[in-house]
């Protein structure tokens, strides 16, 4: 595959990775630091750290105060923000092109400066506390914590990213800090940018604001170990949602590919075979997906559902058997659509730079390269429908996990649903 001159990276002495995208014809720039830390990371006793340390980035550092933050970026009409997810935090900012040195000034003074004011420390405490009732009063989002608890019991991989009302009630700010030292390692970073600016350009503001990381090789994560099992939640709802899984592939396993097609022509658009079987024909939901979350050395593959309680007698039934089928065989014609809606959504992505600084980093941080758009492409295309099949055969023969909350009294047990898909 040839190489795209627009894409330039660099490895710094220090452990960072710098890589740009110059993208013509737009005026914007996306850019921030992506580190290779999350909620995989985190010790039992300090759940939600790294989101904590999220929100308590915008709260102040040695030169800014949280307003002035705020004040500075939206002075020239950018925008700042970060995220947390199972193995990445990330500090992101999309600005015009002529102010570029300024958010990289920004993100590199919140992620090395933060100086954790413990007034705006107790603050957001108590945002974090609220943000987490507000999840736990909302089951559509809540099942999928369950979910990942379930299918990794005990282990920091199934733990939730916001944390707890315990261990978010304990936590100090010393735990933050002593997080960031072991885990904020210059090796973990990845700084991206995309749009209107240069490799050069870039990299020279890098080398000039980020010089204060901490030092030293960053502390392992545990490495993930499906277990598998189930989570039911008894409550007084109108409806049960559930989702039911199995474990995928990491995003380096060859079958990655064939098992997000799979996931697009199971559950991933209004044609999609639950969607036509399950909400078209039957009317037993309005809502059902299917997803595929890979890691860097597992992964999960689920379906959500919400239904009524009695409905959940025909919806059990039905999903196993599309679970079964899938296995069988899968259409040319299908695999096709799958492949249309894959490919575009790649190639719409190229069109965005906040998108493209994102796959940039995490391109980088899971496989060491860019890759090539074509490569992608090339891979999309090569699947099968028997790799499809077979990857649907893989997946299913490990234990599975289900994850409820509602009115449950009519939702088979785990193993009378594995029986049906198996058979």
């Amino acid at each position: 595959m040839r190489t795209d001159p627009a894409i330039q990276v660099t490895r710094l002495s220090s452990g960072l990775t710098v890589v740009t995208e110059t993208m013509p014809r737009v005026e914007t720039v996306s850019l921030g630091a992506y580190v290779g830390a999350g909620t995989r990371h985190e010790r039992a006793e300090e759940n939600g750290v790294s989101h904590f340390l999220e929100h308590m980035a915008f709260k102040g550092t040695a030169r800014r105060s949280a307003a002035q933050i705020a004040e500075e970026i939206e002075d020239v009409g950018g925008h700042l923000n970060a995220y947390t997810a199972r193995e990445r935090t990330a500090f992101y900012a999309k600005v015009l092109k002529e102010d570029v040195a300024l958010a990289t000034d920004i993100v590199a003074d919140i992620l090395q400066h933060s100086v954790f004011d413990p007034e705006e420390f107790e603050r957001e405490r108590g945002v974090i506390l609220q943000e987490i009732g507000q999840a736990n009063d909302t089951p559509d989002d809540l099942v999928f914590d369950r979910f990942q608890e379930a299918a990794y019991p005990g282990q920091p991989m199934g733990l939730p990213t916001l944390g707890t009302v315990e261990t978010i009630g304990t936590m100090t700010r010393e735990a933050l800090i002593g997080f960031m030292r072991r885990h904020y390692a210059p090796a973990r970073i990845v700084l991206a940018a995309a749009g209107a600016v240069t490799h050069e350009d870039f990299l020279a503001l890098v080398r000039q604001h980020f010089t204060d990381l901490p030092a030293g090789e960053a502390e392992a994560e545990v490495p993930a170990r499906y277990v598998g099992g189930e989570r039911r939640d008894e409550d007084d709802l109108d409806q049960v949602h559930l989702v039911l899984g199995f474990p995928a592939v990491p995003f380096t396993d060859p079958d990655y590919h064939a098992a997000m097609l799979l996931s697009t022509l199971l559950g991933g658009g209004m044609s999609s075979r639950l969607f036509q079987e399950v909400r078209e024909k039957r009317g037993l939901v309005y809502s059902i997906s299917s997803f595929v979350q890979p890691y860097l050395d597992d992964g999960l593959f689920g379906i959500y559902a919400g239904t009524g309680e009695e409905q959940v007698r025909e919806l059990v039934p039905v999903v196993s058997a599309e679970l079964a089928a899938v296995q069988r065989g899968v259409t040319e014609a299908e695999l096709r659509r799958a492949k249309a809606q894959l490919k575009a959504s790649v190639l719409m992505a190229l069109e965005s730079t906040s998108a493209r600084c994102e796959q940039l980093a995490h391109q980088i941080a899971t496989w060491g390269r860019v890759l090539p758009t074509e490569e992608t492409v090339a891979r999309i295309e090569a699947v099968t429908p028997g790799q499809t099949a077979a990857v649907a055969r893989r997946m299913s023969r490990a234990r599975p996990t289900l994850a409820a909350i509602g009115p449950l009294g009519t939702l088979p047990p785990i193993g009378a649903i594995a029986e049906r898909i198996a058979a």
